[in-house]
């Protein structure tokens, strides 16, 4: 149902009325209410994502699932429409202060993304990386609290849902292949692997105990701990989540496995890009735009890839002078990636050193924060292994947010079942990414400005809404700024940087190649090792990433050369008065924005500061 706004709301139609530019105290009625329309527009969204809600840190609709059905999305784009329409009608943008407008404009922009989304949205893979075959069973174990006997009650209602969920996930698959769009073998194969991972050990058959049974048998355990339950409670909860997880959960994963084993023989043994698929072309260049939020063409950001390898080379070339070796880069990079010295033991012990030096990089990072931003977030953050059912040799590091109110911590996840993907080189480079000042610092930031009150206060929806250009370009950013920080001192370090940078460079090559130029998986893979020390199983990965995740890898570079440039641009043009604080304040105090909107802001910004 749409929210309705009484005969109080300002209808902002002030132009329209004659040339009386609106006053200072109109603007900011309007603007005010402005907010709260989109606050209640932004609930009636929430409310049909339980999981949003428990990402949130709320129990709203505690025991139920997305609905994952083509249905559900054609209801979800029409009530954007709806919304954009309804807010079109009732507001004039001439008669809003510059933030509300910012709002406004980014609220229409969503619909016009959700619109180009929607025509491509059988080309995505379903059952690829990070999938719900997975992606659920993470989302329960980490991201549901129990807190009463009630929570758990609604953890058990959530795992027997599951079944239903890949149940409606099997069927978008088989229309998907219907219209000729299949991820390639590879993928069919890593979805049983996957599935044999998620369902092996107790209540299953197999050794040990499955991921999902332990997590909530140690939930239940905490309760009678608590004394919030009996021991009888226990048991009646304990037998009712196994029974959740064999009868409900168990049969629909079984129905998975069975299909991908049938429907592979229809999938390319030859990984491709989706150029090969029908429409294909055009879906890559929409990916293009969602990832980047530019209109930078496939070739475009193929041959700025190309230069910026190139113009990074040459910083390694001073690296590898200052480290004293003697050789060619590439023989450096062949250095790099064998030397034992940049490696730990590939074993438990090694996977814990990874984790409590990461912990310690960003336990010192957290002291120099201050000198280089003025905003800083409250939630905690952990370094925690990636769950065996979803660990990934090589596979890539990534971060998932805490709640807004900090009861749940950000979280670094690692890979670290093959310590040989994992040099020690990067360690520190990537902790800066995925923790502080990266990924933790922009989405924490951003997801506490919904306590904030005032004229200034944003919607709701900016706290929570993401861009990849913005968030992954913030993160490699931050790459960058750690070194000019004074950290990543010793020159292996250092190299460790340049070698996550040139990673992402690599990218805007091999996966225009891959999908605009129809490069191979071999050609993809050649080009990366002969540009970068990036250990083989991780380069072996990160391909078939882009390949099943058309477009995604591009919006890093993109992201942190744009967010560079704004910087440049400030400094020189503001000189003396050029602040580091108040810039990143800038960038992380208005929520994530597309790169043109943040451009624009930062251009006013600059402006203002130099009348100041």
């Amino acid at each position: 149902m749409r929210a309705i706004f009484g005969a109080g709301i300002m209808l902002a139609v002030l132009a329209a009325c004659g040339p009386t530019a609106p006053t200072a105290e109109e603007i900011a009625k309007n603007s005010a209410d402005l907010v709260a329309y989109l606050d209640a527009e932004y609930e009636e969204e929430v409310q049909e994502s339980p999981q949003e809600m428990t990402s949130q840190g709320r129990k709203d609709r505690y025991g139920e699932l997305d609905d994952r059905s083509e249905a559900a999305m054609d209801k979800s784009l029409a009530w954007r429409r709806e919304s954009v329409a309804d807010m079109k009608e009732k507001f004039d943008p001439e008669a809003l202060s510059e933030d509300a407008r910012l709002s406004y404009e980014i609220w229409e922009l969503e619909l016009a993304r959700a619109e180009k989304s929607a025509e491509f949205r059988r080309h995505r893979y379903i059952f690829g990386r990070n999938g719900a075959h997975t992606g659920l069973v993470n989302f329960i174990i980490n991201q549901h609290r129990v807190d009463e006997k009630s929570d758990m009650e609604a953890y058990i209602s959530r795992v027997a849902a599951i079944g239903p969920t890949l149940d409606v996930l099997i069927e978008r698959a088989k229309l998907a292949a219907g219209d000729g769009i299949r991820m390639p073998g590879f993928g069919y194969d890593q979805t049983v692997s996957e599935v044999a991972r998620v369902t092996t050990g107790a209540p299953f058959a197999g050794a040990g105990e499955a991921a999902l049974f332990a997590d909530g048998k140690a939930k239940i355990a905490a309760l009678q701990t608590a004394a919030k339950i009996t021991a009888e409670e226990a048991a009646a909860l304990t037998e009712q989540l196994r029974a959740a997880m064999v009868d409900k959960m168990k049969p629909a994963y079984e129905r998975l496995a069975a299909w991908a084993a049938e429907d592979k023989v229809n999938a390319s043994a030859t990984p491709q890009g989706v150029g090969s698929l029908p429409n294909g072309e055009a879906y890559y260049n929409a990916m293009l735009n969602l990832m980047t939020t530019t209109e930078m063409t496939a070739d475009e950001i193929h041959q700025l890839g190309l230069d910026e390898v190139k113009r990074i080379h040459g910083e390694m070339e001073k690296v590898k002078t200052e480290a004293g070796f003697q050789g060619t880069l590439q023989e450096f990079f062949a250095f790099m990636r064998t030397d034992k010295q940049f490696y730990l033991s590939n074993d438990d012990a090694g996977a814990q050193e990874y984790i409590d030096r990461a912990t310690k990089h960003i336990e010192e990072m957290k002291l120099a924060l201050p000198q280089y931003f003025g905003r800083l977030p409250k939630a905690d953050l952990i370094v925690k292994r990636v769950e065996p059912y979803r660990e990934e040799p090589g596979g890539a590091q990534h971060y998932q947010s805490g709640t807004p109110d900090g009861t749940r911590p950000g979280i670094y996840y690692a890979h670290l079942s093959d310590m040989n993907a994992m040099p020690t080189y990067m360690l520190e480079d990537i902790a800066y990414h995925e923790g502080l000042p990266g990924h933790h610092m922009q989405i924490s930031i951003q997801q506490e400005l919904e306590a904030e009150t005032g004229p200034n206060k944003l919607p709701k929806f900016r706290t929570q809404y993401g861009y990849t250009a913005y968030s992954e370009g913030w993160g490699l950013y931050s790459e960058a700024l750690s070194k000019e920080m004074g950290f990543l001192k010793d020159p292996y370090s250092h190299y460790g940087q340049l070698s996550g940078e040139i990673w992402r460079a690599i990218r805007l090559v091999v996966d225009t190649g891959i999908h605009a130029k129809g490069w191979t998986e071999e050609q993809a893979v050649k080009y990366f090792t002969d540009n970068s020390s990036i250990a083989e199983g991780a380069i072996a990965s990160e391909v078939r990433r882009y390949i099943t995740t058309a477009g995604q890898a591009t919006a890093y570079k993109i992201g942190m050369i744009r967010l560079q440039q704004m910087r440049d641009k400030a400094r020189t043009e503001l000189g003396d008065k050029f602040s580091y604080p108040a810039f990143h304040d800038q960038i992380l105090g208005g929520g994530a924005l597309p790169m043109p909107v943040l451009e624009k802001k930062i251009d006013r910004w600059i402006e203002a500061q130099k009348k100041a």
